[in-house]
């Protein structure tokens, strides 16, 4: 039997280290009308394009990953009693931008070039357009910019759906939350289950929709494999990188 071949994809884009503050609320401050949260613990996770990355690798995917060396943190602190986030603090030093050119050997080393954009400052629009028409093959975005390339597959959410430019994109995936995922006026529906928390759910989505686009070839076969990797994500508490019986769950 010919051994299946190793897939490689070029992941781009803003990356965070994502803080959890876990503990109970049992009483108000004195000093202000806010609750007080007892510290129980705390979890540290790789956020954004990182999350992108892991849950890229949990397919078997190999990955390279160019983003900046300035280090973004979103600390959040959770009540574990009902699971609310009581707020969420951000440290965002200034990030340069993405400033070497695309090398031509690129196009021969990967498979797929994955854009994973949360507007920080590391990838310009003018970046995303020239990677995008430099790149030889399937292109995966998902940028909260509201200009993007016409010939990539783009994920966008109900509101960054909102905020674009135009909606004449015949790629466009749009997520809705608990009701699936949008494409070319069709809706794949998602599959019911209890929501813990949605964080990083569009990161796993996009990796299961790289995933899937590289192993069945159809855009449409890939929506439905993505929607059942969000729904195992947002399933978790915090930052969730799918497991190996998560993605023969996936796949099965």
């Amino acid at each position: 039997m010919q051994q299946q071949k190793q897939l490689k994809v070029l992941l781009i884009g803003d990356s965070c280290t994502d803080e959890y503050v876990y503990g109970t609320c049992e009483r108000l401050n004195p000093e202000a009308p806010v609750p007080i949260l007892k510290f129980n613990r705390k979890e540290t996770t790789k956020g954004m394009a990182w999350n992108v990355r892991e849950n890229l690798m949990s397919f078997g995917i190999e990955v390279y990953i160019a983003t900046h060396e300035e280090t973004i943190i979103k600390t959040r602190y959770i009540d574990e009693k009902s699971n609310q986030q009581i707020m969420r603090y951000d440290e965002e030093p200034k990030v340069e931008p993405l400033s070497y050119d695309f090398p031509k050997e690129w196009n021969s080393e990967y498979d797929a070039l994955v854009i994973s954009d949360y507007d920080k400052g590391f990838l310009t629009t003018e970046k995303i357009f020239e990677l995008s028409s430099r790149f030889v093959g399937p292109v995966f975005i998902d940028s909260k910019k509201t200009l993007l390339p016409e010939d990539a597959y783009i994920k966008v959410n109900e509101l960054e759906y909102e905020r674009m430019s135009h909606s004449n994109y015949e790629n466009l995936i749009i997520t809705r939350g608990g009701k699936g995922a949008e494409y070319q006026g069709e809706l794949y529906p998602a599959e019911k289950v209890n929501v813990f928390d949605v964080v990083g759910a569009g990161d796993t989505f996009l990796a299961a929709l790289t995933y899937g686009y590289l192993k069945y070839g159809r855009i449409d076969k890939a929506i439905p494999l993505a929607n059942k990797a969000a729904s195992i994500a947002v399933s978790h508490r915090g930052t969730y990188v799918l497991t190996g019986e998560d993605v023969d769950e996936i796949l099965h």
